[in-house]
C-alpha cells in the first residue's frame, strides 16, 4: 500500500509502519532539521516541501492508498490563540483536504490536538469533518493517550481516520467492539490491542450517495492528564509517577522548555547537629538545604538532596517510541533541534497501532 505524508516532521508514521510493507511515495516538510532527517534515513523517498504546491505533485501510475498527517496545532490548541480556521496555519487542515480530494486515497489519518474539539465551540473540527464528508470520506475520531501504548508519556491527541465511501470501516479501525457497543470496560490497565477508552465519535454520512451531513456521538469515557511542575514558576514539567507530561514543539526553543527527571535517594544522608527540630523529632532539609528551626534538644537531621536534571535527546525519543539516536543524525548534532523535532512528532506506538488496524480490515476486498 503507497502512503503520502504531509507534515512529516521526522517521520513517526514511516517508523511507526516499516513492519508493514507499505510504500512511502513522498514526504512533505518543510523545517530545516527535520528535512535533514528524513534525507539520512530515507535518501531514496523525495521531500516535496510546502504541502500548499500540492496542485504541482504528480506520482504518474502510482496510486496513493493512504494520505496521512497532523497538520499545525497551534491554531486549535487550548494553549493559543484559539484563531481556528482564521490562522493561516489552521488552513493548511483544508489544504489537507484538497489533497484528499486530489489523490483520492482510500484511506486518510489526521491528527491534532485535543484542544481541537473546543476550538471555536467545535466549528472548526465541524468544519474540517464536513469538508472531509463533502469529499466523499466517512470518518472516526477519538482521542489516544500514549501513555496507553507503551510508552510513559501523557501525550493525548485526536485521530481521525477517514474511509473513502463509508464510515463503517473508520468505526472497525477505532473502536474495539466494546466501544462500538458504548460499554466500556471501566479500567486504568489498558488491554493488549486496546488504546484505553477516552473519547470517540463516528458520523454516517448520508446526504448524498458518498457524503453529506455529519452525525457524530461521543463522549469522555475515562482518561485525563496533568502536568507536575516544579515550585509553580519553573518552566521545565517535571517527571512523576514513572511518566513524562507532554513533549511539547517548544522544547529546544530556549526557556528551558525541557522536562526534567528528579531523583531523591533511597537512604537520606544522616548527620547531627545541636539541637533538633521545633517541637523534637527528626527534621529533613529542604531543597534550598537550610534547615528546620532547631530546639534546644539534641537530635539528628536527615538530609535529602534531590538530582535534577533535564532529559536528554534519546530519553525524548524514547517516550515518543523513536530508536535511540533517531534524530543524532550527524556529528556535533545540537540539542536544541533534537528536542523541538521529538515534541513536534506523532507517537510512534500509537501510528502503529493504527496502522496495524488498518491493514488488518478486512471489511471489503478493496480497503486495502
Amino acid at each position: 500500500m503507497n502512503y503520502l505524508s504531509v507534515c512529516s516532521g521526522v517521520e513517526a508514521a514511516s517508523v511507526a509502519w516499516k513492519g508493514l510493507d507499505w510504500n512511502p511515495l513522498a514526504f512533505s516538510e518543510i523545517e530545516k532539521f527535520p528535512s535533514e532527517v528524513l534525507q539520512h534515513h530515507y535518501p531514496n523517498v523525495e521531500n516535496l516541501g510546502d504541502m500548499t504546491n500540492y496542485k504541482e505533485w504528480n506520482f504518474g501510475k502510482q496510486s496513493v492508498d493512504v494520505v496521512v498527517g497532523g497538520t499545525p496545532c497551534q491554531s486549535f490548541s487550548v494553549a493559543g490563540l484559539r484563531k481556528g480556521m482564521e490562522d493561516p496555519r489552521g488552513n493548511l487542515a483544508l489544504t489537507f483536504c484538497a489533497i484528499l480530494d486530489k489523490f483520492r486515497p482510500k484511506w486518510f489519518v489526521w491528527e491534532n490536538v485535543p484542544g481541537l474539539l473546543s476550538s471555536n465551540k467545535g466549528r472548526d473540527f465541524g468544519s474540517f469533518l464536513g469538508a472531509v464528508a463533502e469529499l466523499g470520506y466517512g470518518a472516526s475520531y477519538r482521542v489516544l493517550d500514549a501513555q496507553n501504548f507503551g510508552v510513559p508519556q501523557r501525550r493525548r491527541r485526536v485521530f481521525v481516520v477517514g474511509h473513502l465511501g463509508d464510515w463503517k470501516p473508520t468505526a472497525e479501525v477505532l473502536f474495539e467492539s466494546e466501544s462500538l457497543q458504548w460499554h466500556p470496560k471501566k479500567s486504568r490497565q489498558a488491554r493488549k490491542d486496546s488504546p484505553g477508552y477516552i473519547e470517540g465519535g463516528f458520523g454516517a454520512y448520508n446526504k448524498s450517495d458518498v457524503g453529506g451531513t455529519t452525525k457524530a456521538s461521543g463522549g469522555v469515557l475515562g482518561g485525563g492528564s496533568e502536568t507536575f511542575v516544579l515550585g509553580g514558576q519553573h518552566p521545565n514539567a517535571a517527571i512523576a509517577e514513572n511518566q513524562s507530561p507532554t513533549l511539547t514543539s517548544a522544547m529546544g526553543t530556549g526557556g528551558g522548555h525541557v522536562p526534567i527527571f528528579t531523583h531523591v535517594a533511597d537512604k537520606p544522608h544522616t548527620f547531627k547537629i545541636r539541637g533538633g527540630c521545633e517541637g523534637g523529632g527528626k527534621g529533613y532539609l529542604g531543597q534550598d538545604e537550610k534547615a528546620y528551626t532547631i530546639s534546644t534538644t539534641q537530635d539528628q537531621h536527615l538530609y535529602q538532596h534531590p538530582k535534577v536534571r533535564r532529559l536528554t535527546p534519546v530519553e525524548c525519543e524514547r517516550l515518543q517510541g523513536f530508536p535511540d539516536n533517531y534524530t543524532n543524525i550527524k556529528d556535533n548534532c545540537p540539542d536544541g533541534p533534537r528536542y523541538k523535532a521529538m515534541g513536534n512528532s506523532m507517537a510512534v506506538p500509537v501510528m502503529k497501532w493504527i496502522g496495524e488496524r488498518i491493514n488488518n480490515y478486512k471489511g471489503d476486498t478493496d480497503a486495502i
